[in-house]
């Protein structure tokens, strides 16, 4: 008879990791369903839209706080640089782009609990009311955990984070082809 009970407590803590860890697995990779990309970026069509997955809502509904529709917003999401190494805390950053075409756009660091990382300057992203650009009209932007001159997102020192860009009602050629989107390249420069 105990030997049933182990048994079959065995069988449950089985199930309940497994089922606990895809879970788990298909959250963190729901940003990565669809597979549209433009250079680092990622984002999905059904991200905001009816047709989303269960994991992509479940998604959403955890870490894409106040997420709009998909008829306002795209979000592209980036936790690589361009080279397809992680991002890092330990690393500083530079990107490079112009204005991403919508009618308002922004680019923000999150940390990994998907929050914006507290900071002494009290930074959060970089907008385009806010950017300061080039002559050109292009903007370069650091990201870092030291202070920069100009544009600069701070994030923890060895922490990773990820980031995000939104289109606010975009261009309708976002809608037409995301993968066509230009978003800045994002370069590491050192790491510590």
């Amino acid at each position: 008879m105990l030997k049933k009970i182990l048994f079959g407590l065995s069988a449950f803590v089985v199930a309940l990791l497994l089922g606990v860890g895809s879970a788990y697995f298909m959250l963190a990779n729901a940003q990565k369903s669809g597979g549209i990309h433009s250079g680092p970026w990622a984002t999905s069509t059904s991200f905001g839209s009816p047709d989303a997955s269960m994991y992509v809502r479940a998604r959403v509904a955890l870490f894409g706080l106040l997420a709009l529709d998909k008829k306002e917003t795209i979000y592209f999401i980036a936790n690589e640089d361009s080279e397809g190494e992680a991002l890092s805390g330990s690393c500083t950053y530079k990107l490079v782009g112009t204005p991403l075409a919508a009618r308002w756009w922004s680019i923000t660091a999150y940390a990994p609990d998907s929050y914006l990382i507290p900071n002494e300057a009290k930074i959060y992203s970089i907008a385009q009311t806010t950017v300061k650009r080039e002559e050109d009209g292009s903007f370069i932007a650091y990201v870092s955990p030291e202070r920069h001159d100009g544009n600069w997102l701070p994030v923890r020192a060895g922490e990773a984070f990820d980031l995000t860009a939104r289109f606010y009602n975009p261009d309708a050629s976002i809608y037409d082809d995301p993968s066509k989107a230009v978003l800045p390249t994002i370069t590491k420069e050192s790491c510590k």
